[in-house]
């Protein structure tokens, strides 16, 4: 058997963080997030640590290649039978090429795209109304997660405020860039048959179940890298 991968695409808001935590509780997958891998990589001095850090200093964006190489190098530490779900990666379609010429080579198979749907006015309101605790980090959301005493967190009594990510006009420009770089990206995953639309506007554990049985006929199926290997 060998590696195994899912992805989870979707806009800001689209809950990607969220269902893949419930899906790794309900499953063996391993989540992984390239934000927390790039810091922790930068952190731990690694050779693709410190290029990403010299990138990040003058201003830049890290690559896709560099990007690309911190996942494969991350993946070629572990079993060689693990499964991983990735959240919100790739980003574009030059990083899923980059990504399908390195599991071609190692022989993994990537046999499910989760994009996320939600529309444009849920996640307004899903983000612009999150609220965070300036003293310890806990989220509550104005109406559906408010807190017992307005303005103040539940856990500490520490203030809770909004961050700049989610004002409105950052919020628009954040979606306006989504859309912009993974309309290509959605196509490439559409052409392959690997892209399943899944509703995220509903309840989480509505879309988590949804996906599971997904998961279940199709990923679970031994057959079917096997078959897309041949």
């Amino acid at each position: 058997m060998s590696i195994e991968a899912i992805i989870l695409l979707g806009a800001p808001g689209a809950g990607k963080g969220t269902i893949a935590e419930a899906l790794a509780a309900a499953t063996d997958y391993v989540h992984i997030s390239t934000g927390d891998m790039l810091r922790a990589a930068v952190k731990q001095g690694t050779e693709l640590g410190r290029a990403a850090d010299a990138c990040m200093q003058k201003g830049n964006l890290v690559s896709d290649d560099l990007i690309v190489k911190m996942v494969v190098d991350h993946l070629s530490r572990g079993p060689a039978d693990r499964r991983y779900m990735f959240d919100g990666f790739p980003r574009t379609l030059a990083q899923a090429e980059l990504l399908a010429g390195h599991f071609n080579k190692i022989r993994a198979c990537l046999p499910l795209v989760f994009l996320l749907e939600v529309s444009r006015e849920v996640v307004l309101d899903r983000l612009t109304g999150r609220r965070v605790c300036r003293n310890c980090g806990a989220i509550f959301h104005i109406r559906n997660i408010p807190p017992k005493q307005a303005g103040r967190c539940d856990a500490c009594g520490g203030e809770l405020i909004q961050r700049p990510d989610d004002m409105r006009a950052t919020i628009e420009n954040r979606l306006d860039v989504f859309h912009r770089q993974t309309g290509d990206l959605i196509a490439y995953y559409d052409r392959q048959h690997l892209l399943v639309r899944v509703d995220s506007s509903r309840r989480k554990d509505q879309t988590v179940a949804d996906m599971l049985e997904i998961m279940r006929k199709t990923v679970s199926d031994e057959s079917f890298c096997a078959a897309r290997e041949s």
